[in-house]
């Protein structure tokens, strides 16, 4: 049985690493699961170090570890992720009008859910825009989930981002950690930002609270995601995240609603406190 678990608890800790699973709250969830199987110090150290930049699940298992209880624990803080997540969504379809196109980057779980609420609650009818997002083409995986959700979707070369971008009337993207200056979120996010702004398209990041934190580490991935090649000659460098400036954001969606930056990380701070 204990063997059982040990590796349950490694796969997951690989599954985490290897961007099997994707988008902070998937993450963090994963995370929470991995820590209910081996409640330990040592245990929290491994999940913790699989992604640096995910505050979201750093959150989580310090609430697991102050905790006699763990499972009642962690039930809590799930069961407020979801009504957080679900008003999030809810907030973000807002934003979304009859005829739009839509810019969107990576594969976020919010702004999807955002997207196929708008669709199928809010009856919008609107075109997506993203790319592929090199090295692991998670913009793909974006596709492949709105199409299914019948909306329509254009995929694009990393490098086409900016004609994408200017056919736009928004620009939708989610957050793997906030900070009080920064958004951190995939790499790419801070470049493709400033084209928006460029081309006066609002720009807004959508996610839950419990992703704000005081400090982030960006994570760095190996290099053979972008190019297996060993010579000595050649540096591959493959930064995963990026740090968009809070003061460049037109806004932020949350469980708090639609605010300005400034709005958000007052109320973010507030709740960290609790």
């Amino acid at each position: 049985m204990e063997k059982k678990v040990s590796t349950r608890f490694k796969s997951l800790l690989e599954d985490i690493k290897s961007v099997k699973i994707q988008g902070a709250e998937n993450v963090a969830k994963a995370g929470i699961k991995a820590f209910l199987l081996d409640p330990k110090k040592s245990s929290a150290k491994k999940i913790l170090a699989t992604r640096p930049t995910e505050p979201l699940m750093q959150n989580a298992i310090k609430i697991l570890l102050k905790s006699k209880t763990p499972e009642t624990a962690a039930k809590k803080f799930l069961d407020d992720l979801k009504k957080s997540h679900e008003i999030t969504v809810k907030k973000g379809a807002m934003l979304i009008k009859n005829d739009m196109n839509i810019y969107t980057h990576c594969h976020s779980s919010t702004v999807i859910d955002i997207l196929k609420y708008a669709k199928k609650k809010r009856k919008k009818d609107f075109v997506v825009y993203t790319s592929e997002v090199e090295p692991l083409l998670q913009g793909r995986t974006t596709a492949n989930d709105l199409a299914k959700a019948k909306i329509k979707v254009f995929i694009a070369p990393d490098l086409a981002a900016e004609e994408s971008i200017s056919k736009c009337d928004l620009f939708l993207f989610g957050a793997d950690a906030f900070t009080k200056n920064i958004v951190a979120n995939k790499i790419g996010t801070s470049t493709l930002n400033r084209m928006a702004k460029n081309h006066r398209v609002p720009t807004y990041s959508c996610g839950v609270s419990g992703k704000f934190t005081n400090k982030v580490k960006i994570e760095k991935r190996p290099s053979w995601e972008v190019w297996d090649r060993r010579d000595d000659k050649i540096k591959v460098l493959n930064p995963a995240f990026d740090k968009t400036n809070m003061k460049d954001v037109t806004g932020i969606v949350s469980e708090f609603g639609i605010l300005t930056p400034r709005q958000f990380v007052k109320k973010a701070k507030e709740k960290l406190k609790k």
